[in-house]
């Protein structure tokens, strides 16, 4: 007789199991030119790991997918500007949920140039941002793809 899992493990997925099908986030890429008129992108600390990502979030019901990214930025970072309509990439990252499993997350990323950078917004003091160069940004994420965005973003 060989020894098989207890019933209640068989049936639950693995919390290390991503979900089949990719979830879809709206990302924000924003930027300005410095005083060399040089392009800088703003990156931001997410909340639980502290990594360096850009601002993104799920959809927006009744938002565009690049309003949905616009009104993000301004939720995370307390920025706001002209959003692209078209976007610029897209990558792929796993996000963990709150019961523990993994999401695949396909995000599309729309190009923000920055024309107001507010001091009060609703995330304000949960997370660091900073102005970089496109090279040191995609220097500072971890996810490939998203290296990849912001090594090629020409605006």
């Amino acid at each position: 007789m060989g020894l098989s899992m207890p019933k209640n493990h068989r049936d639950k997925p693995s919390s290390h199991e991503p979900d089949r099908e990719p979830r879809a986030q709206f990302a924000a890429l924003p930027w300005r030119r410095n005083f060399m008129g040089e392009p800088e992108v703003m990156l931001i600390t997410s909340r639980e790991t502290h990594r360096w990502v850009i601002p993104k979030g799920w959809p927006i019901k009744g938002k565009s997918s690049a309003k949905s990214a616009a009104q993000e930025a301004f939720e995370e970072a307390g920025v706001t500007g002209k959003t692209d309509k078209s976007p610029v990439g897209s990558y792929a990252y796993d996000k963990r949920l709150k019961n523990g499993r993994l999401q695949h997350v396909r995000v599309t990323v729309f190009s923000l140039l920055v024309e107001n950078e507010a001091e009060i917004f609703p995330e304000v003091g949960q997370r660091e941002k900073r102005w970089v160069s496109l090279l040191e940004a995609a220097r500072l994420v971890d996810e490939p793809e998203l290296m990849v965005v912001l090594a090629t973003f020409s605006p």
